[in-house]
């Protein structure tokens, strides 16, 4: 079976063509990262324009492998959450494409979109597991009880880690996309020279906050700044990155050490999210994986971002369970991984 994703969330147009679930025939994607970085971050507007010029163009291009439509068996398509100008182009386009083609339509959670994308990189890899997902506006521990069943394990109770990325590269005047930036600057700087807040929760020990550390981060900036100093940005880049990266580490460890066994997920972690691309995060994760004698699934960088590969792959299992749309499909900003 061939399914069509169509991605367009945030600021990648994006479409892809996966066999079964599991086998990539095409995956094209779009960036507008070269216009937003103008406004130093993403402009809804803006996106959902550059959506709107670029979404005939990238699904024509994913088309070309499997020659056309009629050789698509179902079309998945993101709606929700997201950004609600861009995810309404894409699931527009996607209700147009498959009504006048004769295709089921299926709705797929941008989320549960990123944790598909182990299964493209991991063919072996099945449910139930427990998943570590960091992007730009989600920080979640959850449950993958079957491909389309979620439990929220831990969930960030104000910024994600990605946004916090973001926020402090603009402080330190390292520009958009900040998570990338922050992560090179960091190779050369001290992890150890600033010490961060950490934030645990007695009552929710994996749940994150990631508000603390972005505000510690402005301050110090500011600080520096009124006090004449010199910032060391690769420092700050570095001290910070470790901050976010071990409790993002320690909390999943402990999710897989108090939880895998009573839930019958195995001792298995599966990352995923744009975070799940940072050096120092995927580091860590190795090491506590080796530590703790859990298998530790990563997607491969080219899957860590968004793209329509992961939604394809998550429509596949969508279907399966019965999850189609009809011509009333609408896109929502928010939407709980749960539902």
């Amino acid at each position: 079976m061939n399914i069509l994703g169509i991605e367009s969330s945030c600021d990648e147009t994006a479409a892809s063509v996966i066999k079964d679930g599991r086998e990539i025939l095409s995956n094209v994607v779009s960036s507008q990262i070269d216009i937003h970085t103008l406004y130093g971050g993403v402009v809804p507007e803006i996106a959902s324009r550059a959506h709107t010029e670029a979404i005939s163009g990238v699904v024509s291009e994913a088309l070309k492998p499997v020659g056309g439509m009629e050789n698509i068996d179902v079309v998945a398509v993101t709606n929700a959450p997201g950004l609600i100008g861009a995810l309404l182009v894409g699931v527009s386009f996607a209700k147009g494409l498959a009504f006048s083609s004769g295709k089921p339509l299926i709705p797929v959670h941008h989320i549960r979109g990123h944790v598909a994308a182990a299964y493209l990189a991991h063919p072996e890899l099945k449910p139930p597991f427990i998943a570590l997902i960091a992007s730009g506006g989600h920080s979640h521990i959850v449950f993958v009880e079957d491909y389309t069943k979620y439990r929220i394990l831990g969930r960030t109770r104000d910024d994600a880690a990605g946004e916090s990325f973001d926020k402090a590269a603009r402080v330190i005047g390292l520009g958009y996309p900040g998570g990338a930036k922050i992560d090179s600057l960091a190779k050369s700087g001290d992890p150890y020279a600033i010490e961060f807040p950490k934030v645990y929760f007695k009552d929710a020990p994996y749940d994150f906050s990631f508000s603390g550390v972005k505000t510690a981060v402005i301050n110090y900036a500011h600080n520096a700044e009124q006090a004449g100093r010199e910032l060391n940005k690769a420092d700050v880049a570095a001290s910070f990155s470790r901050a976010v990266c071990s409790v993002l580490t320690e909390k999943a460890t402990a999710a897989v050490n108090d939880l895998a066994e009573s839930l019958g997920a195995g001792k298995r972690l599966v990352v995923a999210g744009g975070v799940s691309a940072n050096s120092v995060l995927r580091s860590y994760l190795a090491r506590s994986a080796e530590k703790n004698g859990f298998a530790l699934y990563l997607p491969p960088l080219s899957l860590c971002g968004d793209n329509a590969a992961m939604i394809a792959s998550q429509g596949y299992y969508e279907y399966l369970s019965g999850n189609i749309a009809d011509e009333s499909l609408n896109a929502y900003a928010t939407k709980s991984i749960e539902e």
